[in-house]
């Protein structure tokens, strides 16, 4: 508005990366020539590093790149809880824990709005599958709300200070979440205090009366009848523009939700745009590049590595054979609006290549193909990936290359094709797309120095994890995949990551598909979907489970070292309702190699008036420490830690009585138990 000095807002889509500019009132591309970017590691490899410190790093560089670019508000980013292995939208949160989510989005918030950049958290809330994202309406229990589904947008809030939360497409108690009475004015506003702006999602808003009254407060595209070709101006025909003026003009509406609306407009305004000391910012430096390989090594995670298979010693190896089609397709293209138009990617072939240099020859196989196209919403990677060659002389190739080598390094797993990692699909199923298993199977037949490397935002079936020696999840790693991988395949890293969400041996384990429902047919009406489930999401269903056993658990992830763990101790025994009490563990790095330990704190309700999980994350430090070097960790806790969530008084009760607080390497590798008392 140039007549009252109000400079316009600018957006892009972009958690993990500043997504090119596309024209003002549709997604074609706008054809510029300095729109490419850093694309660093997706948010599940953040989750994964279990480090806030990485998260900040994150926040600040990408901050920087929006900054540069202009950018009023970042689209991201996403905290939605990992209720289902299928959500294809999945590589884009933090995983299935709302502690560890929420420990962990802030710092990103904070580094994005150092900048002078809004950090715009989504999809608020209960967006949890792609399909029928528009026309879902979630039944579930209010415990589960909020001891679940909230928690990690709550601490985006009052922890991280976002500026800006994003509605999500589907419904809640069937109104749209992008104007909802109940999340947005109640909760969001109402109970934690958010005094920023509510943005819509594009095509989330439905309706003018409920937008206006419902906790709105500025509308992105929706696809109205506005957007057909002849409209002098598209936006003027959304539901919160002319049809909201007229209502006004008719006297239908006051302006007291106008007036509030507008307040929290300006306020992100004096953020951001009109911010006297606001950064400059930057964009494609050393030092994006940098933090987006340190990231990416820390989140990669050791899943399995029998007989000590890695790292590899380049001094005794030769060959090394690498297989797979993610070993040389760009994945910083697709996936939905995340998708990125990037200055480079180093694909996992070259930066193995890279690091072997001289030392051993690296040969490659395809071994599969699976989609071999290479563009999204007009960005192209240039790759031609084309092969008409059958499975079976894929397969009999990859073995034969195999076969003469010293090293076996297969790299597959999801990409971001629909039906994979993408907006708006989910996965048809738990297994490995295009006849992967059978590559790997015959691959572990003729090499037993086999690594397989896992790239996906996603947990994947592995029915041939016990022929395998050595996994690696990798994730989708950003511009420096090859480098990142690499490093820890050779050993110049030590992995240190740990899973952020459960990995189920079948589909069937995950409690969102065996008791409460998932609908995976497309529906243009809305149709109800219940969370039978409850509050008993991820390790928490697993730990009820007396006979089925995760294939990895919540929290899991080897190291090239070994840790050993003291026994924990206790400062008191009986705490007080308004007191704290501290928890400490000795942990020393018993190997031959310097490492990183992810300490992890669960406590234990050992008797409850209402059904609790067995244990529930509470706590978490990183600590790095040389070979043979301890160091002492403390938690320090008050009853907010030992509270659940009484939908009867609708409030946080912290219950009398005894307790544990049990610390772990994961949820399923329990080190020491402390038992202690609330009066």
């Amino acid at each position: 508005m140039p007549r009252l000095g109000i400079p316009d807002v600018w957006t892009d889509d972009g958690p993990h990366g500043i997504r090119p500019d596309v024209l003002w009132d549709e997604w074609e591309q706008a054809g510029c020539t300095n729109d490419s970017c850093v694309a660093f590691p997706a948010l599940t490899c953040l989750a994964a590093t279990w480090n806030p410190e990485m998260s900040l790093l994150y926040g600040q560089s990408i901050g920087e790149e929006a900054r540069y670019r202009n950018k009023s508000v970042l689209l991201g980013p996403g905290v939605n809880i990992y209720r289902t292995p299928l959500n294809g939208r999945n590589f884009e949160y933090m995983g299935e824990d709302p502690y560890l989510a929420g420990k962990m989005v802030s710092p990103y918030i904070r580094g994005v709005q150092q900048n002078g950049v809004a950090a715009c958290v989504k999809h608020f809330a209960l967006n949890n599958h792609e399909v029928n994202r528009h026309t879902t309406n979630v039944i579930v229990d209010d415990r589960a709300l909020y001891e679940i589904y909230l928690p990690a947008f709550k601490m985006a809030v009052q922890e991280g200070g976002a500026w800006s939360i994003m509605g999500a497409y589907n419904l809640y108690k069937g109104q749209h979440l992008c104007h909802n009475q109940y999340t947005l004015n109640d909760i969001l506003k109402g109970e934690w205090g958010f005094d920023g702006v509510v943005i819509s999602d594009w095509g989330g808003t439905h309706d003018t009366d409920q937008a206006i009254t419902n906790g709105l407060d500025m509308e992105f595209g929706s696809w109205t009848d506005g957007l057909a070709n002849g409209s002098s101006n598209a936006y003027d025909n959304y539901y919160l523009a002319m049809p909201y003026l007229e209502r006004i003009k008719s006297g239908k509406v006051g302006t007291k939700e106008l007036d509030e609306k507008v307040r929290r407009i300006l306020r992100l305004a004096f953020r951001t745009t009109m911010d006297v000391n606001r950064p400059f910012g930057s964009i494609l430096s050393p030092e994006h590049y940098e933090a987006a390989r340190r990231i990416g090594e820390e989140g990669i995670v050791l899943l399995q590595n029998k007989d000590g298979v890695l790292p590899i010693d380049l001094n005794k190896v030769k060959k090394i054979a690498v297989i797979g089609e993610n070993a040389v397709k760009m994945m910083t293209v697709g996936g939905g609006s995340s998708s990125l138009k990037v200055q480079r990617e180093l694909s996992p072939l070259d930066g193995i290549k890279n690091r072997v240099g001289n030392k051993a020859e690296v040969v490659y196989a395809r071994g599969y193909v699976g989609d071999a196209r290479g563009e999204y919403n007009g960005v192209v990677t240039g790759q031609n990936l084309q092969d008409d060659r059958t499975p079976e002389e894929l397969i009999a190739e990859a073995v034969k290359v195999a076969a003469d080598a010293d090293y076996v390094i297969f790299i597959g797993g999801l990409n971001k094709s629909n039906n994979q990692d993408c907006e708006d699909t989910d996965r048809a199923g738990l297994e490995l797309p295009y006849g992967q298993d059978a590559v790997i199977s015959a691959l572990a037949k003729a090499n037993k120095n086999l690594v397989v490397i896992n790239v996906s935002g996603n947990a994947v079936a592995m029915p041939w994890i016990a022929e395998v020696p050595s996994v690696l999840q990798a994730w989708f790693l950003g511009s420096e995949a090859g480098n990142s991988i690499a490093a820890v395949l050779m050993g110049d890293a030590n992995p240190s990551g740990k899973l952020p969400f459960t990995f189920p041996a079948r589909l069937e384990d995950v409690p969102a598909h065996s008791v409460g429902e998932y609908i995976s047919q497309r529906s243009k009406d809305v149709v109800d979907m219940k969370y039978n489930e409850g509050i008993f999401v991820g390790y928490r269903w697993a730990d009820k489970q007396k006979k089925v056993k995760p294939l990895f658990p919540f929290g899991h992830g080897l190291s090239y070292t070994t840790f050993a763990y003291g026994k924990p101790a206790a400062d008191k025994k009986v705490m007080s309702a308004d007191d704290q009490i501290s928890f400490t563990v000795t942990v020393k790095n018993a190997g031959d190699r310097e490492g990183q330990e992810v300490v992890q704190l669960y406590i234990s309700d050992k008797k409850s008036s209402l059904p609790r999980p067995v244990k529930e994350l509470k706590g978490f430090k990183k600590v790095k420490l040389a070979p043979g070097e301890e160091k002492e960790i403390t938690f320090t806790i008050d009853k907010e830690a030992l509270s659940y969530f009484d939908d009867a008084q609708h409030a946080w009760v912290a219950e009398p009585g005894k307790f544990e607080a049990v610390i772990a390497a994961s949820a399923a590798d329990i080190k020491g138990i402390v038992p202690f008392e609330l009066k």
